[in-house]
């Protein structure tokens, strides 16, 4: 597959440019052997007298050797003033059209028009996962292609996405909502207006992120269709690529915890702070959808995580098909690691340990790759995580190589406020690998 991209990357940047420009000038051509033909008898005398007219006329001021190709000169200018005038005209018209569509396009068309074209033949990706993890990612991704595919988690019930889904029987949005922000190209008005969250004065509305509402009202507009209701938001906020929920299947997690204890429930499992043993879907015979299986099968790079080990990166493999599509495609396939240890899930854990979590819940590999960050983040970082039972991720590189899996190693980190994933630096040294 990375060599169908590599092929794709140096033939189809200019194919569509190239067959809509050459489809203009065969229909000239036939337009004008039409005319020719269709009106030979009324051009032919025209052309005659105009012919010799010229001919009189250029006579007047040169030899009557050099009249021919004086004659052959003016043809030219002519014909390239004809092909000057039909530009300017084309360009005027499509410039006006564009104008009209999209009136914040007055200047830069040429460079937007490049850049968009530039992301539509980049590779084709799906990124797996939920949370903070993968809409991080995801913006990543947007600055080299337009060709995205996020699978989210959909076991969400705490918060306002839990709210919804008792209150009204639907999808959780939350993660959805994460992603669709992650790869808009709206207004930054839309984008902050989407992740807008009621404080807790609000009353009913406390707690709800205006996202999740304007998802759920679109829920009841396309009649419960989850999906129908997702598309819509995605042409609202002019997303790059797509955001698909893993399942339509209404599903809970649950866990078997240390001493064989049994837990319902994501954000119960996370609050028990127990060392977690299994993970299970309920109903275990939830099933993707058939454009989630598509996408897979389809792509060229496959992005497992970053994000929550046991609630958002298993969840996902877990729904039936979705492991196996990935096995059979034939893309590139790699496990971003967390940088951080999550509390509640993946205390204490080692690079390698997240790895054998999400192997022990697959029946076959579902990455080749490992990406994993070797860089520490700063003591001052490491301490204030410290006191939140957050440690850094050790990243023992030898361990995951024992593991029969190829390892991604380097500086893939970003500090600032929190210390998480660089999104350009990881999908930077992802494209390396796609091109190289």
């Amino acid at each position: 597959m990375i060599r169908s991209y590599r092929f794709r990357r140096l033939f189809a940047p200019t194919v569509a440019l190239t067959k809509a420009v050459a489809t203009l000038i065969l229909g000239l051509c036939i337009f004008a052997i039409g005319v020719g033909f269709g009106f030979r008898q009324l051009l032919n005398p025209l052309v005659t007298r105009f012919a010799d007219l010229m001919h009189t006329t250029v006579g007047q001021f040169v030899n009557a050797a050099d009249i021919d190709v004086t004659i052959h000169v003016i043809a030219l200018f002519f014909l390239f003033g004809g092909v000057l005038v039909s530009y300017k005209g084309l360009t005027g018209a499509l410039r006006h059209i564009v104008e009209t569509l999209n009136p914040s396009l007055k200047t830069g068309k040429v460079d937007v028009y490049m850049k968009r074209q530039q992301l539509a033949e980049g590779p084709r990706v799906v990124a797996i996962g939920g949370g903070t993890g993968l809409s991080t990612l995801l913006r990543g991704w947007k600055q080299h292609t337009s060709n995205i595919t996020a699978i989210v988690c959909v076991s969400d019930d705490g918060g306002s996405s839990g709210s919804l889904r008792r209150d009204k029987s639907m999808i959780p949005p939350g993660d959805i909502r994460n992603c669709l922000v992650a790869l808009a190209d709206a207004e930054r008005s839309m984008t902050d207006l989407f992740q807008h969250r009621f404080k807790n004065d609000s009353g009913p509305l406390s707690g709800h992120s205006m996202g999740n509402l304007l998802i759920a009202a679109l829920v009841d507009q396309h009649h419960g269709d989850f999906e129908k209701a997702v598309e819509t938001a995605s042409d609202v906020l002019n997303i790059r690529g797509r955001v698909l929920p893993a399942t339509l299947t209404h599903v809970r997690l649950k866990a078997q915890l240390e001493g064989g204890v049994e837990i319902t429930g994501e954000t119960a499992i996370v609050e028990a702070r127990r060392t977690i043993k299994k993970m299970m879907l309920e109903p275990a015979d939830c099933r993707p959808t058939h454009d989630v299986i598509d996408s897979i099968l389809d792509a060229d790079v496959i992005c497992i995580g970053p994000g929550s080990v046991y609630t958002s990166i298993i969840p996902n493999l877990l729904v039936p098909g979705i492991v196996e599509a990935i096995r059979e495609s034939n893309a590139l396939k790699v496990y971003l690691c967390n940088v951080m240890t999550q509390p509640g899930e993946t205390e204490g854990m080692t690079a390698s340990q997240h790895v054998r979590a999400i192997i022990d819940h697959v029946d076959k590999r579902p990455f080749d790759y490992v990406m994993v960050n070797s860089k520490r983040p700063s003591e001052e970082s490491v301490t204030k995580y410290n006191e939140s039972g957050q440690l850094f991720v050790e990243p023992d590189i030898d361990q995951i190589r024992s593991m029969g899996f190829r390892v991604i190693q380097g500086d893939f980190i970003s500090e600032s406020d929190f210390v998480r994933h660089d999104p350009i630096k990881a999908v930077a040294r992802l494209m390396q690998m796609l091109t190289r």
